[in-house]
């Protein structure tokens, strides 16, 4: 039973660590979004004062 609860416990950090993971992942994704809004919008407003 020790070891079952151990296996247990291994396995509830794995899941933990994954789903850091994915917040990490989905913050990255967020950031990137703001950068490619901000291109855009940048490459619109050039566009709006060259025409």
């Amino acid at each position: 039973t020790q070891l079952l609860i151990a296996q247990k416990e291994e396995a509830g950090i794995q899941l933990h660590a994954e789903e850091y993971d994915l917040m990490a992942a989905s913050a990255d994704l967020d950031e990137i979004e703001e950068v490619n809004e901000n291109c855009i919008l940048m490459a619109n407003l050039q566009q709006a004062s060259s025409s």
